[in-house]
């Protein structure tokens, strides 16, 4: 399934770095095994990063892994077959398989934390997981404070709006972030459907509570062992209830807040569930310019919040006299909306929610450095397992990333394929994104080049049809890569079909 395969040794080579150590005895050899920390958000649209893109959001220490390591302006998640993109997200990341693969073959195949673990890793986990208790087992030698895929707060639905709750995000009455309940991790309980126990509520909001747990590994036990660690940190923030304190909202007066250029007050038309979705009625409608600064300054606080919880693992790391040989990996499973179109969510085909934050920094990693070609984000799995000199499981689909980062190849796909449940499905390439929706009788064609913020609609331009053709056979094939049963054709009855 992968037709490039690196060594750490070739991957170093290529990156001019020695690999001297790798040929010592075994002890040297278990110290000079790469660490890897992930570091992963929730709902966190690659345009959130200051150094990258966005001078409104204060992120200084995201910035610094900008600075220090390299980073991949487009990669994608392939979509969800469930309202809870984040479900779908994690399966493909954790099993390296694609979409509607990783729906029907999660728990029947190796993971990445299992795999780290069998090749001699210290795996350990903190945060959210939302696959499963099973496949938790499976992947994790050892963690803490396991929480839940998200946290409701109190009056967080339909604002804010005149005459509406005077709601504040730092207000811990809320509950939502500041009162989570999260479970101890005990995976050699015996039932593997059993290691998550004693679920109890903490009085701590969930970005700290997981960075604690990880400072406190990387202390306690990263920094005293020879074994090397895998680490997956993974934080429930940004997604709503957008919560942090007060300090951090503080930094962000919504009449200071710019509207992105293709907000909306509505969606044009009913893309699937517009009405229904848990995630688009956290705004009224329709979409007022006032109610859309206010959710995107609270995005940006929670993002600056998280920002300093990383803060305080990088520094952690420092500390423990091993970041020189970590890899040091963050992400998020999947962008939002936040106003953009007329939406909130991230049920939808467009960059805001399909596109990620993606930066690797540690040995060989140039620093500085950008790769605009366009990935997965479950290429995470080969690509690391690359990197640490682990054979990648034959079942792994998605390709590894390590030639990229070697400078050994330009791209590892010409295009990228989107899904969400039956209403939708997208193909991109890197000149033009095209999206279908079946249920709606609706098409849509964006000049990705020329109109990144996806404001015109090409696809009633009869110039365009040829390019609309080629999309749509490429977005069949690419439906069979994925595992996608579902027939497509370009609705009836439209001026595109």
């Amino acid at each position: 399934m992968n037709e490039y395969r690196l060594s750490r040794r070739g991957f170093l080579r290529l990156c001019g770095v020695t690999a001297a150590g790798l040929a010592c005895p075994a002890a040297a050899e278990k110290r000079s095994r790469p660490n890897f920390l992930f570091l992963f958000t929730d709902d966190q649209t690659f345009r959130s990063i200051n150094a990258l893109n966005n001078p409104e959001v204060k992120t200084p220490n995201f910035d610094r892994l900008v600075e220090n390591g390299t980073t991949f302006t487009h990669a994608f998640n392939q979509g969800s077959w469930s309202g809870a993109v984040c479900i779908c997200s994690r399966a493909m990341l954790n099993s390296g398989l694609h979409l509607y693969h990783a729906q029907r073959n999660l728990e029947k195949t190796p993971l990445w934390g299992q795999t780290f673990g069998a090749a001699g890793y210290n795996t350990w986990v903190t945060g959210k997981w939302h696959n499963g208790p099973r496949t938790l087992a499976k992947s994790f030698k050892a963690g803490e404070s396991v929480g839940g895929g998200m946290y409701d707060a109190k009056d967080q639905y339909d604002r804010p709006k005149p005459g509406g709750v005077d709601w504040k995000p730092w207000d811990r009455a809320n509950g939502g972030h500041w009162r989570p309940t999260v479970a101890d991790f005990e995976p050699g309980s015996g039932d593997p459907a059993k290691c998550l126990v004693n679920r109890h509520t903490v009085e701590q909001h969930t970005t700290d509570l997981y960075a604690d747990n990880a400072v406190r590994f990387l202390k306690e036990n990263a920094a005293k062992s020879d074994d090397p660690f895998f680490m997956y940190v993974s934080f429930n923030a940004p997604h709503d209830p957008r919560q942090s304190p007060k300090e951090y909202v503080d930094m962000y007066p919504p009449e200071k807040i710019s509207l992105p250029p293709n907000y909306l007050p509505e969606h044009p038309f009913d893309q699937g569930e517009r009405y229904t979705l848990r995630d688009e009625k956290l705004g009224p409608f329709p979409r007022t310019p006032e109610a859309v600064k206010t959710h995107i300054s609270e995005y940006y606080a929670i993002i600056t919040h998280a920002d300093a919880a990383v803060g305080r693992i990088l520094d952690a790391l420092e500390a423990t006299g091993k970041a020189g040989n970590t890899y040091v990996i963050f992400s998020a499973d999947h962008g939002l909306a936040v106003g953009q179109h007329g939406l909130m969510g991230k049920q939808n085909q467009y960059e805001h929610s399909i596109r990620l934050p993606l930066i690797v920094r540690g040995p060989g990693i140039r620093k500085g450095r950008t790769i605009d070609a366009m990935v997965y984000l479950h290429s995470l799995f080969p690509t690391t397992c690359d990197l640490a000199g682990i054979p990648i499981p034959p079942t792994v689909q998605a390709q590894s990333l390590a030639p990229l980062l070697a400078g050994g190849k330009e791209r590892v796909c010409d295009a990228i394929y989107g899904s969400y449940k039956e209403f939708q499905r997208m193909v991109r390439t890197e000149d033009y994104k095209l999206i279908v929706y079946p249920a709606a009788g609706e098409v849509q064609l964006f000049d990705m080049k020329n109109d990144p913020w996806e404001m015109q609609d090409l696809a009633d331009e009869a110039r365009y049809a040829g390019v609309i053709a080629r999309l749509l056979d490429k977005l069949k094939n690419l439906q069979k890569e994925v595992g996608d049963t579902l027939e497509l054709k370009l609705p009836a009855g439209t001026s595109k079909g």
